[in-house]
């Protein structure tokens, strides 16, 4: 009897041992499963991402080239043409630019959720309403651009740049108008994942704003009219085929949520501040030049951000309008890490060609080192800023804009602008200010 009771235990230990052995083969495979099945998830909302996002990444970066192309040739005809040119742009046109884009972002939450619920008619009703919305939003900012030089004036611009840059502003009405169309048009198409007609659009503009702007500048001597004339062709090559997909897709545009314009205009508007800040130090025109040759940058690479600003919003409410929760914040998840690698990449670069990065605006000794001194923040600029916009379309996919409004306000206007004073004028880091722009990342909290 001992001796079969042995026996039965060590057949009861043996059998626990092939027991722990097979539940541990089993955990294993389950776990190389599991990750398997993460890669594989990853994989398939990147494909997706990648699809609004690629084309969006090319629109985006082609469309802002047109203001760097501008303010390139602006930069090498004198510093005050270029200062002039970035006031007009980034500071006039800016304001109505980043009221009328705040507007048109109610679109993506709308129409993507329309699209995730399949419920398609709904989008084409929407983008009828947003068109009749930012066209009379477009006639009522129209005085900004004729009354320019008293606005800038009124800032404590010096008189010479208002006035030169109040001439500039008056031919930037039709690209004015033009937004009122163009923006939600491009929504509507991101919506769907149908991004190759807004980049053929971009595209044919650039090369037309390109070849446009060397004629009139070079060929023509038009001077800074002429770089000013060059936006009104380009902008012209983009609603020509605007115009063919409004066709095509047959529709009209939404009453929009102010709380959006609140998050994309709040945020817009804090950049046009602080020129306008920047041109109130002594020797404006260098300061605004290097501020402004930094913020062309940041924005040029702000385009990918951004477009995955796009595509996370789309993404989101895609999921959001199918019901799947999970799917949203794992998407949000994927873009979030995606752009952080594109930031760390850029912050790289800028880091290395800190001396060099002002070369394509100007060949000046004085601006090339205004801006090499301003290269370190900047290139922290471009890595926080790789996360934030992302935020942003998660917040635009999900309807959360008008929280995120009032987070804009406090980061913006109740932190930054104050702190940008301070640092500028009391503690005299001129136009060093700039890295009150980094305050907008506390709102990811």
């Amino acid at each position: 009897m001992d001796r079969g009771g042995r026996r039965q235990g060590e057949a009861d230990f043996t059998a626990a041992l092939l027991c722990d052995d097979t539940r541990t083969t089993l955990e294993r495979h389950q776990r190389e499963e599991s990750c398997s099945d993460l890669w594989r998830r990853v994989r398939e909302e990147s494909k997706k991402l990648w699809e609004v996002v690629g084309p969006a990444i090319f629109t985006s970066t082609a469309t802002y080239s047109l203001n760097v192309i501008m303010q390139a040739f602006a930069g090498h005809l004198g510093n005050l043409e270029l200062a002039s040119v970035s006031f007009a742009c980034t500071v006039l046109a800016g304001f109505n630019y980043g009221l009328m884009l705040g507007m048109a972002s109610a679109l993506e939450t709308l129409c993507g959720q329309a699209y995730g619920a399949k419920k398609y008619y709904m989008m084409g009703v929407y983008m009828q309403r947003s068109w009749i919305v930012l066209l009379v939003c477009a006639v009522l900012l129209t005085p900004i651009y004729f009354f320019a030089e008293d606005i800038l004036l009124l800032t404590g611009q010096p008189p010479e740049l208002s006035a030169m840059a109040g001439q500039v502003s008056v031919w930037f009405i039709p690209l004015h108008f033009s937004l009122a169309f163009l923006f939600p048009l491009q929504r509507f198409l991101q919506c769907q994942r149908k991004n190759l007609v807004n980049a053929v659009a971009a595209a044919t503009a650039l090369c037309i704003h390109l070849f446009v702007s060397w004629l009139f500048v070079y060929k023509l001597q038009f001077g800074l009219i002429g770089i000013a004339l060059t936006l009104g062709f380009s902008c012209g090559g983009v609603r020509g085929l605007g115009g063919v997909c409004q066709a095509v897709c047959y529709l009209w545009c939404h009453a929009l949520l102010i709380g959006t314009y609140d998050e994309c205009g709040l945020e817009n508007w804090y950049y046009r501040i602080l020129i306008l800040l920047t041109g109130n130090l002594k020797n404006a025109a260098v300061a605004v030049d290097a501020l402004s040759i930094c913020m062309n940058i940041n924005g040029w690479e702000m385009m990918i951000p951004l477009a995955f600003f796009a595509g996370t919003g789309v993404r989101v409410a895609n999921e959001l309008g199918a019901g799947n929760g999970k799917g949203a914040k794992f998407a949000a998840t994927v873009s979030s890490t995606t752009s952080l690698v594109i930031g760390l990449f850029f912050w790289v670069l800028i880091m290395v060609l800190h001396d060099k990065i002002a070369l394509i605006f100007t060949t000046s000794v004085v601006m090339l080192d205004a801006v090499d001194k301003l290269s370190l923040l900047l290139a922290f600029t471009v890595l926080l800023n790789s996360i934030q916009p992302v935020l942003s379309g998660v917040a635009v996919g999900s309807g959360w804009q008008s929280m995120v409004a009032y987070v804009n306000i406090g980061c913006y206007y109740i932190i930054g602008i104050p702190m940008g004073v301070l640092l500028g004028w009391l503690f005299n880091l001129g136009v060093r200010l700039t890295p009150t722009m980094k305050c907008n990342f506390e709102r990811q909290n």
